[in-house]
């Protein structure tokens, strides 16, 4: 068993070890406040650029948008150039960020081509001073600043634990390793030999990543690792109660029964009626039918539900066939059916 305890990052106290991965398209607001509410103990948002000229768009609004999140209020950033990266570090502060993160990895072809992302590994002295003059930007805000990283750019070259080291050197407040490498992107296995290296050589909080996607598996990278944290992305996709799932049974040793199928129509429901706040009606109803999706994904009759679904223009609409959905679905289900470590792939096909 693993006793639930706190982590201090600055002047924050994070109640616990599960954490929200930061994915593109998917943490936004109302998506980190549901794993919040459902077990996460901390939630980074989707990557804010550190280019000026874009900072005014709708879509980078939408993403510095914190109203009524519970702190600490942590995002994202991601660029090239350090002084671009410090100023966006001082402008998402302003903004309500309490901890800045530095994104080196993220496998996003649009991402690592103008060399930023996990592209970023492969220019270790770029690297650094983007962490000194982020940090040094940060430092007389007493905002902490984290770093999330892959095990490297290639098989041929994991310099992870070289660059951590550095890191730390710098100032980084907590570092998150993805157990692949940029080249693998997310396919093949996360390996954790790299995580572990990287854990006993550090002495800040080291928090590990990749295919985390069962209680058991949680417990097997932490007693693998040594990892002070886990770092969920994808799993949470559709399940975002995981994060309690994985609370319980490594804090008691005991498996946590699926939530009621009402229980999770509640869940399912309240977030559409935030996620719709967001993005309004055009938006909103499009968006909403990935996070629909991920959630009906090898669900009886959840494929034929979303084909009609996916017509649908209207979110009040959807909002009620959902609902309607989901009450006659509990008539024959009470329990919302475990899904598998493999239903993955399921859940992809099931996007919009």
């Amino acid at each position: 068993m693993f006793p639930s305890s706190t982590l201090r990052l600055g002047d924050h106290e994070l109640p616990g070890r599960l954490f929200v991965a930061p994915m593109a398209g998917v943490t936004d607001r109302p998506f980190r406040m549901l794993c919040k509410r459902l077990g996460a103990a901390y939630a980074v948002s989707e990557m804010v650029t550190s280019k000026r000229e874009l900072w005014n768009t709708l879509k980078t609004s939408r993403r510095a948008d914190h109203t009524g999140e519970s702190a600490p209020i942590a995002v994202q950033i991601a660029g090239v150039d350090p002084l671009e990266m410090a100023e966006a570090a001082r402008y998402n502060v302003d903004r309500g960020a309490q901890i800045i993160d530095i994104n080196m990895g993220c496998p996003a072809k649009k991402v690592c081509h103008v060399w930023a992302g996990s592209a970023l590994m492969q220019n270790e002295p770029l690297a650094l001073k983007i962490v000194e003059a982020v940090v040094a930007a940060c430092a007389p805000l007493r905002v902490p600043v984290t770093l999330k990283m892959r095990t490297g750019w290639c098989q041929a070259e994991r310099n992870a634990l070289r660059l951590a080291r550095a890191a730390e050197s710098a100032g980084i407040a907590m570092l998150t390793v993805h157990g692949r490498t940029r080249e693998q992107g997310y396919k093949g296995h996360a390996e954790y030999d790299t995580i572990a290296a990287v854990k006993a050589a550090l002495t800040i909080p080291v928090v590990a990543n990749g295919d985390i996607d069962t209680p058991a598996k949680a417990a097997a990278v932490l007693r693998h690792t040594g990892a002070d944290a886990l770092m969920i992305g994808r799993a949470a996709q559709g399940r975002p109660w995981i994060f309690r799932e994985m609370a319980h049974e490594l804090g008691t040793g005991l498996a946590l029964l699926p939530p009621a199928v009402e229980q999770v129509r509640q869940w399912l429901l309240e977030h559409l009626v935030d996620h719709y706040g967001l993005y309004g009606e055009f938006i909103g109803v499009r968006t909403a039918r990935k996070h629909i999706g991920w959630a009906l994904a090898g669900i009886e009759g959840g494929r034929d539900f979303m084909r009609t679904l996916n017509t649908i223009e209207s979110c009040s609409l959807q909002h009620r066939m959902l609902d309607e959905w989901l009450q006659a679905y509990a008539l024959r289900h009470p329990s919302w059916p475990p899904v598998a470590a493999a239903a993955n792939d399921e859940q992809m096909r099931l996007r919009a």
